[in-house]
């Protein structure tokens, strides 16, 4: 599977410079930074949330980090969350290989939140459907398409930082 149809026609449509990379089979957002020879903390993790009614809400996070429910909960206004099962991930992402989420949640009806410890200037690679490449663009484009809600969803500790 190769980056999926609904991001390209987003990029394409929004006049987005993308360029695809491809990188050894990897699976973690980690593996995928090491595969792409990219610092981890311009690699989006890509996981989803379940609100406690039943929606579901992205979160965006660099590579090295664990999200932060509590922090999450708190900003998405929200009682209870948790994060969403493999089952779930195969409904709401049937054009994606299991865990190739792209960070675009506008595109499966979901909010965005994205941390903000990300770079701000520079480029934002992330997963497009597969697990043998990785997309990067400019992080600027990226907030300029999506909107997330920005906050400090990361939780720190014991974070193994890669620069390339």
């Amino acid at each position: 599977m190769a980056i999926t149809e609904r991001v390209n026609r987003l990029l394409d449509a929004e006049g987005v410079h993308y360029e695809t990379l491809p990188h050894g089979e990897a699976f973690t957002a980690q593996e995928i930074a090491e595969a792409s020879h990219v610092s981890n903390r311009r690699v989006a993790k890509v996981l989803i949330a379940k609100e406690h009614d039943g929606r579901y809400l992205m979160v965006v996070l660099p590579a090295p980090c664990r999200v932060d429910l509590m922090a999450l909960r708190d900003a998405a206004g929200t009682r209870r969350l948790s994060l969403a099962g493999e089952g779930e991930l195969v409904g709401l992402f049937p054009d994606c290989d299991m865990g190739a989420m792209p960070p675009f949640g506008s595109l499966y009806n979901m909010p965005v939140y994205v941390d903000a410890c990300f770079p701000r200037e520079g480029d934002f690679f992330f997963q497009a459907g597969n697990h043998h490449e990785v997309v990067r663009i400019a992080y600027q484009d990226f907030e300029r398409l999506v909107h997330p809600v920005v906050g400090e969803f990361c939780t720190h500790a014991r974070e193994k930082i890669i620069t390339v």
